[in-house]
């Protein structure tokens, strides 16, 4: 029972789960924390939380080199099945068997907008249950919500989530977010990519390790989470 994951730097994750290579968010060329490139990277499926371009980022790229199918929501599927990509359409609320687990679409108190000024449907984070039963929480860009309560609810075993402030919660929201989820293990993402949201994320870690009973892995580029 475990899972690897990797983080790639900004909110771009890569996971291996169920003998599957996943994709979250793959915005690699003109990030300037991503230690990989477009080309560079292996993918069976890839998940876009919505449709900014430090988030959709390399998808098309890299779904055309790889053949791997994106999970969005259905108007970003919409998008990019003009494109000739696989694409499996879902909406908030709504979960799908895959190879690699149940996956659900949550709530993301968030924007969506496509590169060409398309509508970008809801915003939305990611609630997976691999295989094995752990229960990995991706929650994208987002602002803190009571509802959190309720994905905590279902025993949260990893949580990634944003700290840098500005366009998603900042470090105190997501130290009350932690509170709400009661997460096993954290994970902070969405800082330190741009000045405008610059975060010192070690004392972030201290503090949220003092309040509650989460485990805190501050990552660089390129490093892994392994599970358990």
């Amino acid at each position: 029972m475990s899972f690897e994951l990797t983080f790639i730097g900004h909110a771009a994750l890569g996971l291996t789960t169920g003998g599957c290579e996943l994709l979250i968010d793959p915005y690699l060329h003109n990030n300037p924390t991503a230690n990989l490139s477009p080309d560079s990277v292996e993918a069976d499926y890839i998940l876009i939380s919505h449709g900014h371009g430090d988030h959709i980022g390399d998808a098309v790229e890299i779904a055309k080199r790889t053949g791997a199918t994106i999970i969005s929501n259905a108007e970003i599927c919409g998008w990019l099945r003009k494109k000739d990509l696989k694409v499996h359409p879902q909406h908030l609320g709504g979960g799908h068997t895959f190879p690699f687990g149940y996956l659900k679409l949550t709530l993301a108190l968030h924007g969506s907008i496509l590169p060409d000024g398309s509508y970008g449907g809801n915003p939305a984070g990611f609630l997976l249950t691999t295989n094995d039963g752990e229960k990995i929480y991706m929650a994208g860009d987002t602002g803190l919500f009571g509802d959190m309560r309720l994905i905590g609810d279902e025993g949260v075993n990893l949580a990634v989530i944003p700290i840098g402030d500005n366009y998603t919660m900042g470090p105190a929201d997501a130290l009350r977010a932690v509170k709400l989820l009661t997460p096993e293990h954290v994970i902070p993402i969405h800082y330190n990519t741009f000045d405008l949201i610059k975060q010192d994320a070690n004392a972030w870690a201290k503090e949220v390790q003092s309040e509650t009973d989460a485990k805190v892995h501050v990552l660089a580029p390129g490093e892994k989470f392994v599970y358990p």
